[in-house]
Order: C-alpha cells, then structure tokens, then sequence
C-alpha cells in the first residue's frame, strides 16, 4: 500500500472513531487529509467518490467496522461512523520481541507526520458541529525525533520519491562531503536510524547513518521522479553495507575507568601491569574507535592493530587542535592583556 493512501485510511479512521454522531461523504471530504479537494468540478467529484469507495471496501476488508446510517430523521443522506466498542481489541498480552517492535512502529508513527494530519482533522470535524469525544480520541501527538535531526526530511523525500541533498562527514574524514541521493528509505537497525537510497554522483547504492548527516536535508525537484527497486530490502542493504563482518577488540583499562565500555566488553581478567583486559565486539570499527579515543589515557587498544591505529590517529589529531588553540593569540581586550 502506497504511504499516502496508508495515511489517508489511518487518518479517515480516526475520525470516525471520535464521533457518535454518522458523517456524511462531503463532511468527510472536506476535513480528512488526503481526499480530492473540492473545487466544483465533476473529475473533482467523480475522483473523491472514487477514492471514497476504494477506501471504504478496504477497511471493511480489513475487518473495520464501518457503519452506515444517519444521526437524525431530518438528514437527507446516510454519512458514517465506527463503533469504539466493536472496534477495541481485547486485552493484548505480548511478548518482548512483539512489545520491542510496537515500541518501533510507534517512534516511527511520532516522526513521521502522521499525527498532524489526523490531529487536524478532528480539529476540522469539531468545528464543522461534529460531535467530537474528546475523552476517547487516541492520545496522539506530533514529535520530532530528536536523536535524529535528519530524519524528518528524510522520510519525507524517501516517501514522497523525491531528491535528496545533503552534506556527510564519514568518520574517516575530517570535513563533511555534499551527497545528491535518490532516496528509497529509513530504517532503524542496531539502534540507529539509516537512509537506503542510490547515490547520483556515485552511481550506487549507498547507505548513509542519519547520526553523520550534517546540517538540514534539503529535498530537490518533483515528486515520484523514482522508483526504489521492487525487490528492495533496506534492512538487508543496511546490513551488508553498514555492518559488515563483526571484529574481536582488545582493549586494557584503568581499574575503575571506562565503565559505559565495561557493559558491553567481556573480562578478560587482570593483566600484569594490573590493568582490566577487556574483549569487545563490532561490527562498526570506526565507531568504536570514536568511543575508546573518548576515553584518553584510561584505554589502551591491545588488538587488533588496525584499531590501534586508529584511535591513535584520533587521539593525535585532538592534540594537535589543543595545541593550535592555545598558540592563537588572544583577541584585544581579552583578559590576558588587561592583566
């Protein structure tokens, strides 16, 4: 199902479930989202009745309980409604995997823009004299995600099939890179958000960690100028590009440091020098390497030499900036030159 149709029937749904009152076709038109815009013309009515239609014989196919009727002997046509109590599932007992992905779909649901429009249309239905119940509505608001800034516009370019611009630091470079995608879409994998899509300049698939997305995505050019391919998996893409074979780290560390390191890291038990020898797993390197150059000298990397290397590299280059600072002269007026 088509992302904007998909919004379009969480959306008409909800509505029908906030009022006891039956809304007619037109009441529906004009406050759901999603639904031909009354301009007086007939392709405009014939489109909307269309639609209308579609939608109505897929959520019953879906097992929703629409109803027809009307709310007082002095209306002229049958609207609709749904029932709250038919439509209420019984108590859901889950287990953690399933609570783990509702937990998911939920956070996406929160990002995606989606409650906004529903939200509007309850707004729209109460002031056109709807009977809204305001007591039962569905407790949804709009939230950005903000762990991911780039996310939004993201999901937007990726659902809407347009361009997408953006600038991104790899953690191997030091200055952020402008990337042109034809973005195919968002997934979450290992904790963390990706966006799958074909890199124009590059003429691949490419896979880009919202976290190194610098700056706002700007989306450029029309919508539908793609297709992602009809075979796609983005988790799949993510976890051949992304991940890659998982790495064996070992590290020694200060009895008593680095103890967001110690609850993911395996003991190794004590070294000669004293020192806390710990074994990690990765499947992001360059990640890891970013994490252990955090904690200065309290870590020293004992394997592979690969990594070793790369945190000194990363430890060089934060000496060398320090260093850069403190031989800048002071602006005037600073309190160096007061004193």
């Amino acid at each position: 199902m088509a992302a904007k149709r998909a919004e379009r029937l969480v959306n008409l749904v909800i509505a029908l479930l906030s009022t006891r009152q039956f809304v007619t076709a037109a009441r529906i038109r004009a406050t759901v989202p999603g639904y031909e815009a009354d301009d007086g013309s007939a392709r405009a009515d014939e489109a909307f009745k269309r639609m209308f239609e579609r939608d109505k014989a897929e959520l019953r196919e879906m097992g929703v309980p629409l109803e027809t009727g009307r709310t007082s002997v002095f209306d002229t046509e049958d609207g609709y409604r749904i029932a709250r109590a038919d439509y209420e599932l019984p108590e859901i007992h889950l287990t953690g995997e399933e609570a783990a992905a509702v937990a998911l779909a939920l956070r996406l649901w929160e990002s995606a823009q989606l409650a906004g429009a529903a939200q509007s249309a309850l707004v729209k239905l109460r002031a056109a004299g709807v009977d809204v119940d305001t007591s039962g509505t569905l407790p949804i608001q709009p939230r950005l995600d903000r762990g991911e800034a780039a996310f939004e516009p993201c999901y937007a370019a990726a659902r809407d099939r347009r361009r997408l611009q953006f600038d991104y630091r790899r953690p191997d470079e030091d200055t952020a890179v402008r990337r042109d995608v034809q973005p195919w879409g968002v997934v979450a994998w290992h904790g963390r958000w990706y966006l799958v899509g074909h890199d124009l300049d590059r003429q691949a698939p490419r896979v880009f960690r919202l976290g190194r997305v610098v700056g706002t995505p700007k989306a450029v050019g029309p919508a539908g100028a793609f297709e992602p391919p009809a075979d796609l998996d983005l988790t799949a893409v993510v976890a051949g590009q992304a991940g890659g074979e998982e790495q064996l780290v070992v590290v020694r560390a200060r009895p008593g440091t680095a103890v967001g390191l110690r609850r993911h890291a395996t003991s190794l038990g004590p070294a000669d020098d004293g020192e806390d020898r710990l074994q990690l797993r990765t499947t992001e390197p360059w990640a890891l390497a970013d994490q252990l150059a955090a904690y200065g000298a309290d870590v020293v990397v004992e394997a592979p030499t690969g990594m070793r290397d790369a945190v000194i590299a990363r430890l060089t280059r934060l000496a060398a900036m320090g260093a850069a600072r403190e031989s800048a002269p002071e602006p005037a007026g600073s309190p160096a030159e007061q004193r």
